[in-house]
């Protein structure tokens, strides 16, 4: 499979490796630090596919121009979401395909998942009041975290009381609270908590390594082709 790079970060980097290890070929790194390689000189004649992670004011711009040239797109940078029902609109003009996880770790998913039915469960039964914190490294831009948006998301949608979520500590009975810390070199730990006044009860998912990120990545840029849609982990798992 022949792979368009868009980022060359730390996870980037960690992509070409594992790609090059999988048997793919790198056609492409687009960069502001290899500014002479630009998306529009790659098509799908040129690329199978592109995989993109950048920055929040990058990456959609980098996903339109990706649906322009007839490249399906695997994004995994964070914190744009507010431009994806156009992004959504452009797939289906093109007839192209975009796939989107705000976190390509297969554990993550199933923590989303799991995250899902336990909130259902939860609301159910009563009693339970509900918080999302996050840590990450000190350099992740975004805040909350994708990752905890995604988690708080799928608490909203199956735990009727909480109505909207908010970015720090609240009392407010239907606000949704997401903790959001930066330490160190934290990967990402993503806690879900529900607590009565007879017991809390924890879902915890803690990253050790960017690995799971990749190898999710690249199991999505190797089952987009030939697809044509917007797609997610839930599709990609079977979920």
């Amino acid at each position: 499979m022949k792979l368009l790079l868009i980022g060359y970060g730390k996870m980037g980097q960690a992509i070409e490796a594992q790609a090059i290890a999988r048997g793919h070929q790198v056609v492409g790194i687009v960069d502001p630090s290899r500014p002479a390689t630009r998306i529009t000189d790659f098509d799908a004649s040129s690329a199978d596919v592109a995989i993109e992670f950048t920055h929040p004011d990058a990456a959609f711009a980098n996903v339109l121009a990706c649906l322009q040239q007839g490249l399906p797109v695997v994004c995994g940078s964070t914190g744009w979401l507010h431009h994806f029902a156009e992004a959504k609109a452009l797939t289906q003009q093109t007839n192209g395909a975009l796939f989107y996880a705000s976190n390509y770790s297969v554990g993550v998913n199933l923590f989303f998942h799991f995250n899902e039915y336990i909130a259902a469960k939860m609301h159910q039964f009563g009693g339970y009041d509900v918080q999302v914190r996050e840590i990450h490294h000190t350099q992740k831009v975004d805040q909350p975290s994708g990752t905890a948006l995604t988690a708080a998301e799928g608490i909203l949608r199956h735990f009727p009381s909480k109505k909207s979520w908010r970015n720090e500590a609240t009392e407010a009975a239907g606000e949704l609270a997401i903790l959001s810390e930066r330490e160190g070199q934290v990967v990402g730990t993503h806690i879900v908590t529900y607590s009565s006044e007879a017991d809390s009860i924890e879902l915890k998912h803690e990253a050790h390594s960017r690995d799971g990120f990749v190898q999710g990545a690249l199991l999505a840029a190797e089952w987009l082709p030939g697809r044509q849609g917007v797609f997610g982990m839930k599709e990609l798992l079977g979920l």
